[in-house]
């Protein structure tokens, strides 16, 4: 019986803890009358199912009447692996700060073998629609966001994005894509994870005393997480994330949906970019496009939802989790392609990475600790 009510209390604490709303949301909620219409009813207390309803009813509507005029059903036979796989990897993108690039990449490159361009331009195709599905439900939802994050790391990420596409894409080989985005995202992984040791962690729910350096190191970070999207389709979801909880201590349940909307504004800049400004997309990106268009808008939503209930640690975790698999299964995958000197590269990546991380996350508690002492010294009454 006692470990029953133990598994109870555990459920509860890490995957029922609660959505973490904007105030005047919380505030109508608690305001709404018994009598209340049932279409405000249906605005304030069911706000999920809306949420998730609204993107879902009329992307399917759209895609539906596509499919039957164009035939997209002859495409799966081929392509439905990518369908399946695209399941998980929208519902990771909905509930965690790694975009469903995050998956659809390494699946693509590693798994299938398809070529990193194509994985790169279907990542920033399909996150486009399942990713700014997540985003509408968050925001329809009033989920709390640090909006100035997703403010100043778009600034430099669009100027990142394009250096990306345009420029350093064309530098590196296949083998090095897969290898550098899994390392240096396995490295920020570790460094989150020890900073998770600290036994109850202080957490904020926004950037404290917001001013110009914030700002400008919100717009570095974009601008290297624009940098690895023009890559890989993926990464200044995780940069903002990274800097968010390392340096400036945002708790994981604020900096997961701020990614998530930061990545929906990103990777739509980056489908235009890739399909106008240059000369267009992989013409196979668009075949997996179109038969995975379904399954997204259905499952980043329902992720958003889901995790918005998680405690900090189960959403922190499932980077752990999900990183490391990536990291793992590219070194298993491409073993016979990694030489002395990409193997000693990857290492140095890995490395570097994890000390940058550590010490952002070393600098974010001389920061907390700065900022514990001026609230405690504002606290304190001046003498008569």
């Amino acid at each position: 019986m006692k470990m029953l009510e133990n598994i109870k209390r555990f459920g509860k604490k890490y995957f029922l803890e609660g959505q973490k709303l904007d105030q005047k949301q919380v505030e109508a909620i608690e305001n709404l009358p018994e009598d209340a219409p049932f279409t405000q009813k249906l605005l304030v207390k069911h706000r999920r199912i809306v949420g998730i309803m609204i993107p879902l009813v009329t992307v399917q509507l759209f895609w539906w009447l596509q499919a039957g005029r164009y035939d997209y059903f002859s495409l799966f036979p081929e392509r439905y692996l990518m369908t399946i796989t695209m399941i998980f990897g929208a519902t990771v993108a909905g509930m965690t700060s790694e975009g469903g690039g995050a998956v659809a990449f390494p699946v693509m490159t590693l798994a299938l073998d398809v070529n990193p361009m194509v994985a790169r331009d279907f990542s920033l195709m399909i996150q486009s629609v399942g990713m700014l599905a997540a985003m509408f439900t968050i925001l329809w939802m009033k989920i709390k966001l640090e909006y100035r994050s997703v403010i100043f790391c778009s600034l430099g990420a669009f100027l990142g994005l394009i250096l990306g596409l345009e420029v350093i894409d064309e530098l590196l080989t296949p083998v090095q894509k897969k290898l550098g985005f899994v390392t240096i995202w396995f490295s920020f992984a570790f460094a989150l994870f020890l900073l998770n040791r600290e036994h109850k962690r202080k957490t904020f729910d926004e950037i404290q005393s917001f001013g110009l350096w914030q700002a400008a190191t919100l717009t570095i970070a974009g601008f290297f997480g624009g940098i690895f999207t023009g890559i890989a389709g993926s990464g200044v979801d995780i940069c903002s994330f990274s800097i968010l909880t390392l340096l400036f201590r945002v708790s994981e349940k604020v900096a997961t949906p701020t990614s998530i909307v930061l990545m929906a504004i990103n990777t739509c800049l980056g489908f235009y970019w890739r399909e106008v400004q240059m000369s267009g997309v992989e013409a196979d990106a668009w075949g997996y496009f179109q038969v995975c268009i379904p399954v997204v808008v259905i499952f980043a939503p329902l992720g958003s939802i889901i995790a918005s209930h998680f405690h900090r640690q189960v959403l922190a975790w499932m980077v752990y989790i999900l990183d490391t698999i990536a990291l793992i299964s590219a070194f298993v995958v491409l073993s016979d392609k990694i030489d002395l000197v990409l193997g000693l590269v990857c290492g140095a990546i890995l490395i570097g990475g994890f000390i940058l991380f550590f010490i952002l996350s070393k600098i974010g508690q001389k920061l907390m600790e700065s900022e514990f002492n001026k609230s405690k010294n504002n606290n304190i009454p001046e003498e008569a």
